[in-house]
């Protein structure tokens, strides 16, 4: 780890199919290249990040449900990738059922932060803790929220794409409100952009205006590469460096780099 503080980024919204896990492995995938060491933290009972950087489901031993519910040691937990600068606490269908498991849990919301702010994230010597969410608002995206410093929220470039953020950005508040008042948003990133399409280009437009400086400049193409990638278990930079969707996550990483070097000197 450099001497900057870790940095733990939740991936997350409550619409499927919007490119979290995509986003979690390819933006830990470009900070690596950047010589950055980074921890995924799998909190989708799918397991697709998991899947995505070469975790078989046999190999999946001891999980984040036995992080939360078991409260068993991060290190017990996390295992190595295919990208050497990149760890993982893989995820299977148990986690499921962590929402029910937990419910008399006094702590259950902050169950990750204990963790996560604890002497075991410090062992691992990691800069960046990406977290990706389930597509649902639930404990599990909750435990995130709370532990996390900041929320990116990738953001598909199709019709009603900024109605689905209002219920998001309620729980963020609450979430401020009760639990974690830093916990601030890095930034809304469109996700599987066509630029030829008027639609896209119109969701651009009314993010840009309805959001900001909180919409990142860098924009994920639709590009098969980077849907091709999951299935060879590596990130798109390193399955297909030149392809554009590569080019975008380097440029995400930089620019999440360039919105960070103020709060982390």
């Amino acid at each position: 780890m450099s001497e900057l503080a870790t940095r733990i980024i939740a991936v997350a919204n409550q619409k499927g199919g919007v490119g979290k896990t995509t986003t979690a492995i390819n933006l830990a995938s470009a900070l690596e290249k950047r010589g950055l060491r980074c921890l995924i933290v799998d909190l989708d009972p799918q397991g697709n990040a998991s899947t995505g950087i070469g975790i078989n489901i046999e190999d999946r031993i001891n999980t984040t449900y036995d992080l939360l519910i078991d409260q068993m040691p991060l290190s017990e937990v996390v295992r190595p990738t295919n990208v050497p600068g990149i760890v993982i606490a893989p995820a299977t269908t148990d986690l499921s059922s962590a929402d029910i498991e937990l419910v008399a849990n006094e702590r259950r919301s902050f169950l990750l932060r204990d963790i996560l702010r604890g002497p075991d994230l410090v062992a691992l010597d990691v800069d960046y803790v990406l977290i990706d969410c389930p597509p649902s608002l639930n404990l599990l995206t909750v435990n995130a929220m709370v532990a996390a410093d900041s929320i990116l929220i990738p953001l598909q470039s199709e019709f009603f794409a900024l109605e689905g953020l209002s219920q998001l950005m309620l729980t963020i508040r609450e979430v401020r409100q009760t639990a974690n008042p830093a916990l601030r948003i890095e930034g809304v990133l469109l996700t599987m952009h066509d630029a030829r399409n008027r639609l896209a280009q119109q969701v651009e437009a009314d993010a840009r205006d309805t959001l900001g400086d909180l919409v990142f400049q860098t924009i994920v193409p639709r590009n098969v590469r980077v849907s091709e990638a999951p299935s060879y278990a590596v990130p798109v930079i390193d399955y297909d460096p030149a392809s554009k969707g590569s080019a975008a996550y380097t440029a995400l990483a930089a620019e999440i780099l360039a919105r960070n070097a103020p709060a982390m000197a």
